[in-house]
């Protein structure tokens, strides 16, 4: 049985109904674009995919309007109305283990874990710079990841744990982020 999923329209509707900030929608958007392109290297299938760019835009949807409750607001009781299957809801909780007591345990799962803080932290490190992504180079997000002033709110371990996660090395990661970023 083919489950299909709410509409990219109507996913980008909602990030729109639930987030103001900008900023917040660009990071949505981008783990958007890393979960879809991860996906499409893993041979996924279209529906499968969907759900993959799903998990990655709408994984912060509740952090504006209940940053106290993500993000368990979104996956109890905003998403399943609107469609979204339970392997989305689930990738999403298991990206803040700390707040739902879900861990990554599936592949889903794994790559948004592996994609959330690597794309914040990468973003931060393209605002630095006058060409943003292009041109990034790994060896100058891995020197700026051992700075723990510059973006300190990113921990480190997590994007360390998320390349492990989806058994890559770091370097391979980011470099697979860099990709993406640079023809986002």
């Amino acid at each position: 049985m083919i489950f299909e999923i709410p509409s990219r329209e109507h996913s980008i509707k909602l990030l729109d109904e639930y987030i103001e900030s900008e900023n917040l929608k660009f990071h949505c958007r981008m783990v958007a674009a890393a979960m879809e392109a991860y996906a499409q290297s893993l041979d996924k299938s279209r529906i499968e995919t969907e759900k993959w760019w799903a998990a990655g835009l709408l994984h912060d949807l509740d952090w504006e309007k209940f940053p106290d409750e993500h993000p368990n607001q979104a996956v109890n009781n905003i998403l399943p109305p609107q469609g979204y299957p339970d392997d989305v809801l689930h990738a999403i909780k298991a990206h803040a283990p700390e707040r739902t007591g879900k861990h990554p345990e599936n592949e889903m799962e794994r790559y948004l874990f592996a994609c959330d803080e690597l794309a914040g932290f990468m973003n931060a490190v393209a605002l630095m710079r006058p060409t943003g992504f292009s041109g990034m180079k790994v060896s100058s997000v891995k020197k700026k990841m051992k700075d723990k002033r510059f973006a300190a709110n990113v921990p480190r371990e997590d994007i360390v744990k998320g390349a492990e996660l989806i058994q890559k090395d770091l370097g391979e990661h980011i470099g697979f982020m860099i990709d993406v970023f640079e023809k986002y």
